[in-house]
């Protein structure tokens, strides 16, 4: 795989202090006013964010905030107002019980706002948003504190799988496609036991891996999406099937193998996300590119 970074950035992997040049980068753009997203972009496709600027940076990136830096602390005071005002509605007319999750009153909150009596189903696949937007947020209450920011990257998030649906069957060749091609035994064996219509690659990208892999994990896949590359999740999955090879190679049937999917031990996750991450980059850096052009 080529390495694009420089010497000295490869020398601070080396002594553990990996992403020094990468954090000056990103703040150089930070500088910039106002900030460029395509740039903005192609930083995140082709390197992890610094968990100090992820969250500042998805909100440009998801449109939360605008590129202008000037402005942020204005908008911010909208986003925040907004929220207060459609919670203080969701209570008011008793939307939720009053000891609902917080997940369950933020659902509550996007479906007042969007004039919807209960959670709609995606028409390209019959998936309940609901399906969607719950465990997003559940893993972002686990990243953030600030429950407007959770309930804005839930909306926003949501919105980008939406807009993703008719991708869904590319993204499920892609899937296909890279497994063969990188564990041909693997794939076999899960077309002899006719798996791969059981494997829930459906949930998996639809939730964006959220309740799948840790929360940690998690952000990295997510600078990827929040850039524009759905693409990614055919990584994780592929990577994620890879990972639990043997276990699945053990198996005897496609129930048994949707059991060792759905048990991923701990220790593996961190390894998967790395690993997609890495594969995705060796075979779609030249499209990152144009997409982040766009």
């Amino acid at each position: 795989m080529t390495d694009e970074r420089n010497f000295r950035s490869s020398y601070y992997e080396k002594v553990g202090c990996r992403g020094v040049e990468e954090k000056k980068s990103l703040e150089i753009l930070m500088k910039e006013k106002p900030w460029d997203r395509v740039k903005l972009k192609q930083f995140c496709l082709r390197f992890t964010v610094p968990a100090a600027y992820r969250n500042l940076v998805w909100k440009v990136l998801l449109d939360i905030l605008p590129v202008y830096p000037d402005s942020h602390e204005f908008v911010a005071e909208q986003r925040k107002d907004q929220y207060n005002q459609i919670l203080y509605a969701v209570d008011l007319l008793e939307l939720v019980e009053s000891d609902a999750p917080k997940s369950e009153v933020m659902l509550a909150m996007w479906l007042l706002e969007n004039e919807e009596r209960k959670p709609p189903r995606f028409p390209e696949t019959n998936y309940n948003l609901a399906d969607t937007f719950l465990p997003i947020t559940n893993t972002l209450i686990q990243l953030y504190d600030d429950d407007v920011d959770v309930y804005w990257f839930s909306k926003m998030l949501t919105e980008t799988v939406r807009n993703m649906q008719k991708e869904l069957p590319k993204l499920k060749e892609a899937f296909q496609s890279m497994l063969e091609k990188e564990d041909a035994e693997l794939y076999n064996h899960i077309i002899e036991k006719k798996a791969l219509e059981v494997l829930p690659l459906t949930k998996w990208f639809n939730c964006c891996f959220a309740g799948v892999l840790d929360d940690t994990s998690l952000t990295k896949i997510w600078d990827k999406i929040c850039s524009g590359a759905p693409k990614i999740l055919s990584f994780v999955a592929v990577t994620l099937v890879i990972t639990l090879r043997r276990n699945i190679l053990k198996a005897k049937t496609a129930d048994e193998i949707l059991k060792c999917v759905s048990e991923i031990p701990e220790k593996c996750e961190d390894v998967v996300a790395n690993k997609a991450i890495e594969l995705w980059q060796y075979y779609a850096q030249p499209q990152n590119d144009q997409l982040a052009k766009k």
